[in-house]
This record gives structure tokens, sequence and C-alpha cells, in this order.
């Protein structure tokens, strides 16, 4: 049975490809109204470029970031709100630095966690005050601001080696990164130019360390594009294989954190920039993991 389209499906892909209406209709109907499935025949057709929707939601609040002053512990949260009325209230703000406090002493945190409305951090006692939870701290700023507020996620870095953070002026984005290998001055440093990199997004927002943190359906998928547009423009499947590889690793240095160019120097790359600061320093400097977190993204 034929899936039934209608105007706001068509809406919807045409706002995440940029194609036009009468082709985003068409892409459903050959889809079945599977909205993946729409958006990868338009991107194999040249008919889109690449999907544009960044998954947002319609959220305001706080990021912050805290690092430990000897530099081997991070943390992070997120905590939304619903206007940027009240995540810009100094009670709001005090919030969100009691809850990145939470985090920030909370071994048990390891990495990233997504929370939100019933994650099971939520249970977790208050730093402050074990009687009470960090669900029912959260809801009682829900009840005080008349808004819905939610912990969307938090995540924290534990090292022997360095943590670098960084924190957007209007705190809706922060990002911590970790350096393994060395300590002191030079391996904090990385670390910092790494977060502030990673917040930055450019020329795409890292996805991972290098490619053998890629997720391998990834990959395909989008290998999987590539033969399609080369065989749509009317290349021979055997040809259009073999072309896209070029592609693929054209891909893979724009969206892993290794291959891109700095930030602040485009002639050279991360890559190149943590080589050169572990000879600089006579440590063995690599970095191990990152995590960003912008506002409204997932």
């Amino acid at each position: 049975m034929a899936a039934t389209i209608t105007a706001k499906d068509v809406a919807e892909l045409r706002a995440r490809t940029g194609a036009g209406m009468m082709d985003c209709k068409k892409a459903l109907e050959e889809a079945n109204g599977d909205m993946e499935a729409a958006a990868a025949i338009l991107r194999k057709k040249g008919i889109a470029k690449a999907d544009k929707r960044a998954d947002r939601a319609a959220s305001e609040g706080q990021i912050v970031t805290w690092t430990s002053p000897d530099g081997t512990v991070a943390a992070m949260i997120e905590v939304n709100c619903e206007t940027d009325f009240v995540g810009r209230n100094d009670e709001f703000v005090a919030l969100a630095k009691s809850l990145v406090a939470q985090v920030a002493q909370d071994a048990k945190v390891d990495g990233l966690v997504a929370v939100g409305a019933e994650g099971a951090y939520l249970e977790t006692p208050w730093h402050a005050d074990a009687a009470q939870t960090v669900g029912a701290i959260v809801k009682a700023a829900s009840a005080k601001t008349g808004e819905k507020v939610e912990l969307r996620r938090i995540a924290r870095f534990a090292t022997a080696g360095v943590v670098g953070s960084y924190l957007h002026f209007n705190g809706k984005a922060g990002v911590i990164a970790e350096v393994a290998g060395g300590k002191g001055e030079q391996a904090a440093q990385l670390a910092k130019s790494v977060a502030e990199h990673v917040a930055a997004g450019v020329p795409s927002v890292a996805v991972a360390v290098d490619k053998d943190g890629v997720d391998p359906a990834f990959i395909a998928k989008e290998r999987e594009i590539f033969v399609g547009q080369a065989v749509e423009s009317g290349k021979p499947q055997a040809i259009a294989e073999k072309m896209v590889e070029g592609r693929i690793q054209k891909l893979l240095s724009e969206i892993t954190l290794l291959g891109q160019p700095w930030v602040r120097d485009d002639k050279q790359t991360i890559g190149d920039l943590v080589k050169a600061t572990a000879k600089e320093s006579g440590q063995p400097l690599a970095v191990k993991r990152f995590v960003r977190f912008k506002m409204g993204e997932a």
C-alpha cells in the first residue's frame, strides 16, 4: 500500500535538502514516504548536495564547562528551558553551574551521557543534599520558572594526561577535549586549541578524532550515494565504484579532527599541530577524544 505524502512531508524534505517541491514529492513517492530514503534518492540524483537538517530542537538554556585546576578533569552540561529570558536569568545560570559541579564530582560519569526527561542520571543523589536527586532539583527549577526545564546531556573526562575546554561567550556552544601522553603547559595549550577548533566547526563539525572513529555504516551510506550520483551522470557501475574512493577520502579529511585545517592557521592540519607540539614538548601527545555541545543540535 502506497504511503500518503502530505504537504508537510514535502516541506520538511525541501527544508532538509534544498531540493524543489516537485523533486521532493517524487522522491517521497519513490521511497514510499521514507524521509531518509527520499533524501538519499535526491542526493544520488544530484538534486540535493547534502542533508542540511541538523536535528534541531526548539530549546534555550545554558551550556556550561568546568575544568579542574590541575587539568585532569573536565565536565560539561546542557540544561534547557523554553525561553532565552529564563535561560539568561541569574537563578537559571546558577542552576547550570550547580549541575556542572554535580557532574564534575561524579566519577561514575565517563564520556557523554544523554539524560533528557527520563534519563537514569536523574535518579543520582544531588551533590549538595543527598536526600534529593538530580531530577528533583531540575523539577524544582521547572516549577519556579514556570517553564519546562530539562537536563539534556552531560559529559565528563578524567585523564592521566590533560583536558581542555572551550565555552562560547553566549553559553550556546561548548567543547571538552582530552590529550593523552603528556603533561605541562604545551600539552594543556594543545588541549585548549583542539577544544576551540572543534567548537568552531570549520570546515565542518568533526565527528571523530580520525577515520577509525567514524561509523562504518555512515561511510557505507555515503559511498552508496556517491556511486549513485556517478551512475546517474552516465558512468558504468564498475567505473563509478572505483571513482568514489577519492571522494570518500576527501570526506573523511573534512569530518575527522586530525585531517581538518586548523581554524587559527589553515596551512597546517590539527594532525600537524599535534605532531609539532609533541615534538616541541618531547612527549608522545595524542588527541584521545572530544565532546561538542551546541544548543539545539543533537
